[in-house]
């Protein structure tokens, strides 16, 4: 049960006004889409991007390639890591179709020109110099569903804050009115 000392916006009392009754349920239902519009836009936008790339990736087969230039020195990520960025050099294969490609690929830092790699082909044959790995895409779909989520947040509230400023606008007019209405018989009796 709710005290009757709690304040009830969305409830009619003799000194309220239908513009406060108005932003008590645009404050509810702004609420309430932040509450819940906002965390699905971003699982549906996190769920759209996984979706695409496991269409993406499910054109793609693994092929052998030969190193046929060495790949520049790597270069350390982090002091004392360990980690290497990847390193990019050109690769040769053979396509499905018996024809012999060249092209850039992703390949481990200590390669070296001769050697064996693994690369990504598409369906058209051609070599994906980045092909990215199930870590990557969930972490692209989570960042990608976290500003989703945000901005529809964010959009939401604005819009909120907007309808507050029109009703005041409103309000601050009314009053406005009822003033002069006020002060109208006070003029007429004083000369």
């Amino acid at each position: 049960m709710i005290p009757r000392t709690l304040h009830r916006p969305w409830r009619h009392g003799p000194l309220q006004r239908r513009t406060d009754v108005a932003q008590s349920w645009l404050a509810l239902v702004s609420g309430l889409l932040i509450a819940v519009a906002a965390p699905v836009a971003g699982v549906v936008a996190g769920s759209s991007v996984d979706t695409a790339v496991r269409e993406q990736r499910a054109g793609w087969h693994s092929a052998t390639a030969v190193v046929t230039k060495a790949p520049p020195t790597a270069i350390n990520i982090g002091s004392g890591s360990g980690a290497v960025a990847p390193v990019h050099a050109v690769v040769r294969w053979t396509a499905p179709d018996g024809t012999v490609r060249t092209g850039e690929a992703t390949v481990p830092p200590t390669t070296q020109a001769g050697d064996r790699t693994t690369v990504w082909l598409d369906r058209h044959g051609a070599v994906i110099r980045d092909p990215g790995t199930p870590g990557d895409t969930l972490v692209e779909g989570v960042a990608i569903g976290t500003v989703t989520a945000s901005g529809t947040g964010l959009a939401v509230f604005g819009a909120y804050k907007a309808g507050v400023g029109l009703l005041n606008r409103r309000r601050y007019a009314q009053w406005e009115r009822e003033w002069a209405e006020l002060d109208a018989p006070s003029r007429r009796d004083h000369p």
